[in-house]
């Protein structure tokens, strides 16, 4: 009686359990998009998309020849200082300045307009206004990270770090705005943490400096990551500003509900559409790619990269490929595709299996 009662318990206490999982999935699903709808409606941020060139607008052709300067030595020294192309075509009023460093670019611009205002353009005019605009540069980069973290109010930080932030400006990431980007991770993060019941401040600061390292790239070798990890060791951050910095890449497990919040903010700030461009050569590489690594498994008939390449369509052989294959491949494919492809955000694996059996009534 009692192994027979033992029995019938066991199967209520499995129903019971089997109940409150479907229960407690379902309800933890509405409350994490309630969380994440709280945190995109509450912030909503412009974007304004970086380019490879500014253009300098000037009055008159003659401008051009002075810019050039005698045998070409004037636009060599400005070439030479400022680490920037500067192309003279036969665009009319323009100049046009090329590098990939927004911060280099900006000083070249600023030192171009101003010698233009002077017209004393001569090597030593152009390497005076050059230090002149380099410095007026880092005073403004420091105070507007000073600003930031006094308007978002997230405590003390290192001088070194808040000339980092201001510096942040002048860096971008697939298109995307360093700066722009931390803004929108620290808005969306100390919602989603507040809301979890998480240190909002804390969350606040960790999002601010998550991607502090990008503020380094250019000067120094090495992933933002590490770098970034690096200075805010340096500087003596709290341990949860260094679990998000390295969190947010996969690098380390997050420990804490303000580093989740970190890492989510991160992700939806990068994935929104129009958050980040490539060019074009890039995205068709990487969809090409994509499509190759799909169709390498024995049992696929079709591959399609869409949503711009943001899921993979896999079309297999029915006859070939069980249902249970059919899910090991997509987990193959999506281990393939981290291993072998860099992108933003993620990307959906869907295998698709079908049989269809057709007759006709005549």
């Amino acid at each position: 009686m009692l192994a027979k009662t033992e029995e019938q318990c066991r199967e209520d206490i499995t129903h019971i359990v089997r109940r409150y999982e479907t229960e407690a999935k379902a309800e933890a699903r509405k409350r994490a998009n309630y969380i994440i709808a709280q945190a995109t409606t509450r912030f909503a941020g412009e974007f304004a998309a970086e380019r490879l060139i500014n253009v300098v607008p000037i009055h008159s052709e003659e401008i051009k020849g002075r810019i050039i300067g005698k045998e070409g030595r004037n636009i060599k020294v400005l070439e030479m200082l400022l680490g920037v192309d500067i192309i003279i075509d036969d665009t009319p009023n323009a100049i046009i300045v090329s590098s990939f460093n927004l911060l280099r670019r900006a000083i070249a611009t600023k030192t171009i307009e101003l010698l233009i205002e002077d017209g004393r353009i001569q090597p030593a005019k152009i390497e005076e206004i050059y230090e002149k605009v380099k410095l007026e540069f880092d005073e403004k980069m420091y105070e507007e990270g000073e600003n930031i973290v006094m308007d978002l109010g997230v405590g003390p930080v290192h001088t070194e770090l808040i000339k980092l932030i201001g510096r942040l400006k002048y860096r971008a990431s697939y298109g995307q705005n360093a700066l722009a980007h931390s803004l929108e991770v620290v808005h969306l993060a100390g919602i989603i943490a507040a809301e979890l019941g998480g240190d909002e401040v804390l969350a606040k600061r960790a999002a601010l400096l998550h991607d502090i390292g990008k503020a380094l790239t250019h000067d120094y070798s090495g992933s933002h990551v590490d770098l970034g990890a690096e200075v805010c060791k340096r500087y003596k951050e709290h341990p949860v500003v260094i679990n998000a910095i390295y969190a947010h890449h996969g690098l380390e497990e997050i420990k804490s509900i303000e580093c989740a919040a970190v890492c989510t903010g991160d992700a939806l700030s990068a994935a929104r559409p129009g958050a980040r461009r490539e060019v074009l050569e890039s995205f068709l590489k990487r969809v090409e790619e994509l499509e190759k690594i799909a169709l390498s498994h024995n049992g696929v008939k079709n591959a399609y990269a869409i949503a711009a390449g943001k899921e993979i369509r896999v079309i297999v052989n029915a006859s070939l490929v069980n249902d249970d294959e059919a899910a090991l491949i997509a987990r193959e494919i999506a281990t393939e595709v981290e291993k072998g492809v860099q992108y933003p955000g993620e990307i959906k694996v869907s295998v698709i299996r079908e049989t269809r059996v057709t007759e006709f009534a005549r």
